[in-house]
């Protein structure tokens, strides 16, 4: 399998304009997601997709890596990594099997939660995307619309992803186990091209949330438990947070460094 990891990044964001070069511990966080994505031996290729050239300058001039620009008029990150991965076919010269989509405003990623959403490709091909999710710890946290909740069937095949806390817990009185699902997913080349050769469905569109699409066309999402409590990136208050828990990640204080 060729593996192809793609960082969408884009400085247009109306909750925290220009955040992927907001410096979080003197690195810009989209640097953050780069060089720790990097970091993943089971990646063939990373690459950013933007369609900012201060990004785009960022990563090829200070970091020494891979971007490609793509469209300004994506509304959803799987577009602008579909987009991009065929540029970066016709630049590698080579066809990917896999597609690694990695937030770009998760600056603590763990290089091993990448390698949990190749894993399953290697023991069946029957699904389309393979998404990671956690528990989130309390009702508050459910009831972020930030945080994005997906409610699963007894195989870990998502049924629903909501920016509401599913299920309800209106008429149940017991504790609810609520999943969040991460913004780090894997697509085959089939899956992906597919997904952008649909309209955005109903759903996906009153969630906002793009796999609400896959499902709608009958595509399967298999969820992937981990325990991962990094710190997404949403708001300006947020970056006080992903600080916090820099000062003590072992990985940036040994150095983004093979």
């Amino acid at each position: 399998m060729n593996i192809l990891g793609i960082i969408p990044s884009r400085m247009a964001s109306s909750r925290f304009p220009g955040k992927p070069m907001h410096k979080i511990m003197g690195v810009p966080m989209i640097g953050h997601c780069y060089l720790r994505s990097k970091l993943c031996n089971h990646l063939d290729e990373l690459y950013v997709a933007t369609c900012d050239k201060e990004i785009h300058d960022y990563i090829i001039d200070d970091l020494q890596g891979k971007s490609v620009i793509t469209s300004l008029d994506h509304e959803r990150a799987a577009e602008r990594c579909a987009e991009a991965l065929i540029k970066i076919e016709k630049k590698e010269n080579k066809t990917f099997s896999i597609i690694i989509m990695i937030q770009g405003d998760e600056p603590l990623i763990i290089p091993n939660l990448i390698s949990k959403l190749i894993y399953p490709y290697k023991s069946s091909n029957n699904f389309s995307c393979v998404n990671l999710m956690n528990e989130l710890p309390n009702f508050d946290e459910a009831s972020n619309k930030n945080n994005v909740k997906v409610v699963v069937n007894d195989e870990n095949r998502a049924i629903y992803f909501s920016r509401e806390p599913i299920p309800s817990k209106s008429k149940f009185n017991k504790n609810i186990q609520y999943k969040k699902q991460l913004g780090l997913m894997s697509f085959t080349r089939d899956s992906l091209l597919f997904f952008i050769n649909n309209k955005p469905s109903v759903l996906e569109i009153i969630e906002s949330v793009d796999l609400n699409r896959m499902i709608e066309y009958r595509g399967e999402i298999l969820m992937v438990e981990c325990d991962f409590q990094g710190v997404a990136v949403d708001n300006p208050e947020d970056i006080f947070l992903a600080e916090l828990q820099m000062r003590k990640d072992k990985i940036f204080l040994k150095g983004y460094t093979k």
